[in-house]
């Protein structure tokens, strides 16, 4: 199980400290339970200084797919691994939706991200539109399939894929276990077809989306579901340890 919390736009320096302090004392040992948590850029190092030495692992929410360059107000791989993340987010549905982000751009995004050995975690969700349209599981099978093209792995533990409904992100509305087990089986099957019965399982798929301590524990048990890629209730360190807690059952 791996849970990770994106706080997004959220922390200016000292509560970013504070809330990572108060994530490391909530979570205390979290047992096979992998943690990380992707704080804005500018608070990358400050919160690595505070988690060094726990079981909490860095990570960012975003990169650049080029090592160095004139690209003003980017960072790239070479960059966040320099200053301790593990995890890289990419493909998150508010880039895709705020920042044109495409799946080409998320395809060399998750080369460059391993090639530095950071581990992306890759976002992939349907709208309601294309859910109430009946597209949803043609639109994650597309949206898999190209950030997955010409990408070769050797170890289940290089990559993590959430299924992010953007329909669930941040309003409150979460889909069902059953919905979400449909999907990540779905994503699962893609998964074993590309890399083979042995990493296409162990590979985690974390479900994203208004997920919260008294929803957590029906989605984890769910077969396909490793784990989540928390929001909101990343940035309450009672509620973000719930959810870790959770991941135990």
């Amino acid at each position: 199980m791996l849970v990770a919390g994106n706080w997004k736009m959220h922390t200016d320096r000292e509560e970013a400290i504070r809330l990572a302090e108060a994530v490391v004392a909530e979570v205390g040992d979290p047992g096979s339970v992998q943690v990380a948590v992707c704080p804005p850029f500018v608070n990358l190092e400050v919160v690595r200084q505070v988690i060094e030495g726990t079981p909490i692992r860095l990570g960012a929410q975003n990169m650049h797919y080029e090592e160095a360059g004139a690209y003003t107000g980017e960072v790239s791989a070479p960059m966040l691994k320099s200053v301790g993340c593990r995890y890289v987010i990419l493909g998150h549905s508010e880039r895709r939706q705020y920042f044109g982000e495409t799946d080409e751009d998320v395809n060399r995004k998750i080369k460059r991200a391993l090639q530095y050995e950071l581990i992306p975690i890759v976002c992939v969700g349907e709208t309601l539109e294309e859910r109430q349209a009946g597209q949803a599981a043609a639109v994650v099978e597309r949206q898999v399939r190209a950030a997955l093209d010409g990408v070769a792995l050797h170890s289940a533990e290089a990559l993590v894929i959430a299924y992010e409904p953007v329909w669930a992100i941040g309003t409150g509305h979460t889909a069902t276990p059953e919905q979400a087990q449909e999907m990540h089986a779905l994503i699962r099957r893609l998964l074993i077809d590309r890399y083979g019965e042995a990493i296409g399982r162990a590979l985690h798929i974390l479900y994203g989306g208004s997920v919260k301590p008294g929803n957590a524990a029906d989605l984890f048990a769910q077969p396909d579901v490793d784990g989540g890629l928390i929001g909101g209730a990343s940035l309450k360190a009672a509620d973000f340890a719930a959810i870790v807690r959770a991941a135990h059952c």
